[in-house]
């Protein structure tokens, strides 16, 4: 069951509302679907080589909270099988993350089918990634602002580290995003991103194959 937590800045504006977020709006959508047509071939092939290598389904679909923590359906290419123990528990995500997953994951082409949750309105191009359901209980109510905005496929803690770095650190830099959004900070990081993606830093924590649990800021 998805918990019914209290958005605590609900009567709080945000950054975006007015004519600038309208114009973000209009710009993700102008752009996602423009990228969604151009990587239409790319996203096939890809889906066809999950649905040969790892099976079906191809998607991954997983809950998430956006914008002022509303629930949405966030879409990703699947990198991991479903292996499990003796017990009939899932094995680590570091031992079902297949090949392919890590090549796609290196790439970031697990993130193309995003594209629809920007066209649908979910996600942004730019914002703090939307995390797991369960995190909400454990934020601090400062790192609870990062829902002041609507969350993105990349975002300031995604060029200044990513998995590469704290959990903390991540909030710090989301946080810091919600409080001096421009335009022109969202064209930084979508252009930081392409940078990013070519070299392909902060993919993973060492040894890890996602970002380590968020278990509450430690005190």
């Amino acid at each position: 069951m998805e918990p019914q937590n209290s958005f605590p800045f609900a009567g709080k504006k945000s950054p975006q509302d007015g004519f600038a977020g309208a114009f973000k709006r209009f710009w993700d959508f102008i752009v996602a679907l423009f990228a969604l047509i151009l990587f239409s071939p790319l996203m096939l092939l890809v889906a066809f080589m999950i649905r040969i290598s790892i099976g079906s389904p191809v998607l991954f679909r997983q809950r998430r909270p956006g914008f002022r923590e509303k629930i949405f359906t966030l879409y990703k290419f699947r990198t991991m099988n479903d292996a499990k123990d003796e017990r009939g528990n899932l094995l680590p995500d570091e031992i079902r993350l297949t090949g392919l997953g890590k090549l796609l994951r290196s790439l970031s082409l697990d993130e193309l089918p995003q594209l629809i949750n920007v066209i649908k309105g979910d996600l942004s191009l730019v914002g703090p990634r939307p995390l797991l359901i369960e995190y909400l209980e454990r934020y601090e109510p400062e790192q609870r602002k990062r829902h002041l905005v609507k969350p993105g496929i990349t975002g300031w803690a995604q060029v200044n580290g990513r998995n590469a770095i704290s959990w903390e650190q991540k909030f710090a830099y989301d946080v810091y995003y919600v409080e001096h959004w421009s335009l022109l900070l969202d064209l930084k990081i979508l252009a930081l991103t392409i940078w990013k993606v070519i070299k392909r830093e902060g993919i993973s924590q060492d040894g890890k194959a996602t970002m380590e649990e968020f278990k509450g800021t430690r005190t």
